[in-house]
């Protein structure tokens, strides 16, 4: 059981936020006035209980990969890229580069699914454009690595050889609070597309903007299995808790995806108050758990598991409720964020007064009038689970295709203006343009405005979101155009709403000449067997269909939308049938 270490007043607060002009001012304060206090409870694969870390003995660990990454060339204001497991050695070189300066940037660990060649090719095209100084990498990784960036000119080192030293803690650089902290990457399904880049002034104001929003207290204690090259994972479950100086408990995705009741261990056996989960993570603990790895959880501690990162449902909530409540779940716990790495993390949140609102809206007026009005007596609706109100310091409004604001429950595209803003795309001045207008950050995301809470209804890029992960149609695309037998250009991927599994499931339509049902089951199997291998995303369901099938825009483009409307029109007759 963890106790409560942190005084009131040494919460960062949007009062006392001025107090701290980087984040190394807040690891500092930890350090000194509470050097013996619990900073993170690592639980190592395989465990239910894990390895207590004190604040003297994090930051000391953070300050020895500082000194080895400056014995091998590392400079301040350096990118330093870590293609890491999820480890306590990540934790301690992602600090350690922000402890001397450097900024860290966390890739995503190459999985069993992934093709490793594509996977390194995709580490060298980001290391190549990003020119980073030092890419950290686990073991098996560093003869690809090396060989590929061999004339890149940059040091590719295993963190078994970067040999931290005996030293200790050290906190002065010449960084200021505009200085870029770290990158965040938006993530697509081949390769990391844009690094986010986020001050030091951002964060703190983030963290104490969402403090503020989650009314956040000193004996409040996180866990979280959430990967950390994802915002949430990083914002909400690595750097809030440290530098706010609340305990955090820490797992590994993987160890999570194994074995879930190691997060409902954790919560009960530290008495765990705040946990994000993307919406699938609510479907998939209340479906894949079985009673009998239940003994003993106790979920009465926490006062909010926040929904975020992918499109929220209310009947997500609705089973989690009923299969937790008999283990201790607090009415009203169960909240909701909207976020993205472009505002540090969260924009709005939802649920910590009181319940989100679920606002039942005519499916009509979304689909042809494009508002978002209660529905009328007979109409169809549809459920919308609200993110929230934006956090202390975050604007939020809905603009048309000119980007003029929209009145409330019209129908537009999400804009966001705050003090957690990215800086800029780290070397990418265009993509830095195309997105910011009049300070404005349009996040390419379709939604509503209701009383002051935000609705989100689509996604105006297409992409889709399958377990809290970005899935760019076009990507999937471009693999099945490579499928023999699939016309060339004639394929489209979109996503639809999975309610047994709360996420969306990828769909892929292709058109091909042939009328052979063997040689069309075999461009399905080619077209599934190369998806899951180059991206690891899982489709679930591959049409092969007549040439013409397949609706295009105008403009000749693919039509997604409408091609999906049409899927699953036939799908709802073939099942009538």
């Amino acid at each position: 059981m963890l106790k409560p270490t942190v005084p009131s007043d040494r919460l960062l607060t949007l009062e006392t936020r001025e107090q701290a002009a980087t984040l190394l001012d807040r690891a500092a304060l930890h350090y000194a006035q509470r050097p013996d206090a619990d900073a993170l409870i690592f639980i190592p694969f395989g465990k239910d209980e894990g390895e207590r870390i004190s604040y003297r003995a994090f930051f000391d660990g953070a300050g020895r990969y500082a000194d080895a990454l400056r014995g091998v060339g590392v400079a301040e204001r350096d990118l330093v890229i870590l293609v890491m497991e999820h480890s306590e050695a990540l934790l301690y070189a992602f600090w350690g580069a922000l402890m001397m300066g450097a900024i860290p940037s966390i890739f995503p660990f190459l999985s069993d699914k992934l093709d490793a060649t594509l996977y390194f090719e995709r580490v060298k095209a980001l290391v190549t454009h990003s020119g980073a100084k030092a890419l950290i990498v686990s073991p098996p990784f560093l003869e690809s690595l090396s060989g590929l960036l061999k004339d890149s000119g940059v040091r590719v080192i295993s963190e078994a050889n970067l040999q931290p030293g005996s030293g200790k803690a050290h906190f002065q650089t010449t960084i200021n609070g505009e200085d870029i902290a770290f990158l965040q990457h938006s993530s697509g399904t081949t390769g990391l597309q844009k690094g986010v880049a986020l001050s030091h002034r951002a964060v703190l104001n983030q963290v104490a903007a969402y403090a503020d929003a989650l009314q956040m207290r000193p004996d409040d204690v996180i866990a979280s299995w959430l990967p950390l090259y994802h915002d949430m994972g990083l914002i909400a479950g690595f750097v809030i808790p440290l530098v706010q100086g609340i305990p955090l408990v820490l797992m590994s995705p993987f160890h999570w995806v194994r074995e879930p009741r190691v997060l409902l261990r954790a919560l009960t056996h530290y008495r765990g108050t705040l946990c994000w989960l993307p919406n699938f993570a609510y479907n998939f603990m209340a479906t894949r758990i079985r009673d009998n790895a239940l003994e003993g959880v106790n979920l009465g501690t926490v006062r909010a598991f926040v929904n975020c990162s992918e499109p929220m449902r209310a009947e997500s909530h609705r089973q989690f409720e009923t299969r937790y409540t008999p283990y201790g779940l607090r009415s009203g716990a169960l909240t909701t964020c909207y976020a993205m790495a472009e505002n540090t993390f969260a924009v709005t949140q939802g649920g910590i007064a009181a319940p989100p609102t679920v606002d039942v809206i005519s499916r009509p007026g979304l689909m042809d009038q494009h508002v978002a009005r209660p529905a009328q007596n007979g109409e169809p609706t549809m459920e919308m689970l609200s993110c929230g109100t934006p956090i202390p310091n975050c604007r939020v409004q809905i603009v048309d295709s000119e980007k003029r604001p929209l009145n409330e429950r019209q129908i537009g595209e999400v804009a966001v203006k705050s003090d957690s803003m990215l800086s800029s795309y780290y070397h990418r001045p265009d993509l830095t343009e195309q997105a910011l207008f009049e300070g404005w950050y349009l996040t390419g995301d379709y939604g509503y405005l209701a009383e002051g809470e935000l609705y989100i209804t689509g996604r105006k890029k297409d992409i889709i979101i399958v377990g809290g992960k970005n899935i760019y149609p076009q990507d999937l695309e471009s693999i099945a155009d490579g499928v023999p037998g699939v016309k060339a250009g004639r394929a489209v991927a979109f996503g639809v709403m999975d309610d047994r599994l709360g996420t969306e499931s990828v769909v892929m339509v292709v058109e091909a000449e042939t009328q052979d049902e063997d040689e069309r089951f075999e461009i399905a199997r080619q077209i599934r067997m190369r998806v899951a291998k180059e991206t690891e995303v899982s489709l679930s369901d591959v049409r092969v269909v007549d040439l013409k099938w397949l609706h295009k825009t105008s403009s000749g483009k693919i039509a997604r939308g409408a091609n999906r409307d049409k899927y699953l029109i036939e799908k709802a007759q073939e099942q009538q049938r």
